[in-house]
């Protein structure tokens, strides 16, 4: 879908509205619900008090429940439906970019402003929220993307290039377009400073995760300890191999990993932190996935 920059704003415009209302509808939920749960307790407490639960008050704390779990249900319904407007809004504008780029007019970036923007991108990711049961899908946290899939324009990718000196690095790069004819992608460095394009073939690009995975509720959508991955070193725009040292212990955090290094008498560098986004299953120079 493409979009004027009037219209673009426009619709922007029209979300955060439904936004402003959905987060105020939340808030009234939440006092609803509150209340609610205030009278649980309060039946609770007189219950404690005649120590034995007559039948007035079974019939009682179960019609107090049902509420409490409907109102739980809206709330969450209200959350989600104010989540779809966040990732519409961050998708009108990334179209914008993407158009922008493809116009010409992409704008170039300090590094030191693309290294806050990619810690940004990343603490931003959307977080994966299941419903009870329901299994964290495809590219969120540790878990791959299928075999068939197809990583989109404008998607962040790990691509496995060549250098000056035809050695080979994964860089941290962009998706401009995937050719179905020849099964190839076109990815831009993520660098600008070094204004490459590639071409690579699929199994030189490893798609980056498009959700967070939280410990707390999916802890098997994360890598374990002491698996090998690929790991963006910090402050740079370069994946290297690397060994989990600690998990994340909830959404927010990020992982702890010892980067190879034959410069340190162990091999391994200092702990240092890194984003789920920016961690992935660790490939060999042929792009295959290593166990």
């Amino acid at each position: 879908m493409a979009f004027s920059n009037d219209a673009a704003a426009f619709q922007v415009q029209e979300r955060l509205k439904a936004l402003y209302r959905l987060v105020h509808d939340i808030e009234d939920e939440r006092t609803r619900s509150e209340h609610n749960l205030n009278n649980i307790t309060k039946a609770h407490e007189k219950i404690n008090q005649e120590e034995k639960v007559s039948p007035y008050y079974q019939q009682k704390l179960k019609s107090l429940y049902s509420a409490a779990v409907a109102d739980a249900e809206q709330e969450e319904e209200l959350i989600r439906s104010a989540l779809a407007k966040v990732n519409e809004i961050r998708s009108i504008r990334n179209e914008r970019r993407l158009q922008a780029r493809n116009a010409g007019n992409k704008e170039t970036i300090r590094r030191g402003a693309l290294m806050k923007m990619l810690q940004s991108s990343a603490q931003t990711l959307p977080l994966w929220v299941g419903k009870l049961g329901e299994k964290a899908p495809p590219l969120c946290g540790a878990i791959p993307a299928e075999p068939t899939y197809i990583a989109k324009m404008g998607d962040m990718v790990a691509a496995l290039v060549k250098g000056a000196e035809e050695e080979e690095n994964w860089i941290l790069a962009e998706v401009v377009q995937f050719n179905a004819g020849t099964n190839k992608y076109e990815v831009d460095d993520i660098d600008e400073e070094q204004k490459d394009r590639h071409i690579l073939s699929r199994r030189r690009v490893v798609p980056l995760p498009l959700m967070r995975a939280n410990p707390e509720t999916d802890p098997q959508a994360l890598f374990p300890k002491g698996s090998i991955v690929m790991a963006l070193y910090p402050q740079t725009t370069c994946f290297y191999k690397a060994v989990v040292n600690q998990l994340p212990t909830s959404s927010t955090e990020e992982y702890e990993v010892l980067f190879e290094d034959p410069s340190y008498a162990d091999g391994y560098s200092p702990p240092l932190t890194v984003a789920q986004r920016y961690v992935i299953s660790i490939k060999d120079k042929k792009g295959k996935s290593q166990t």
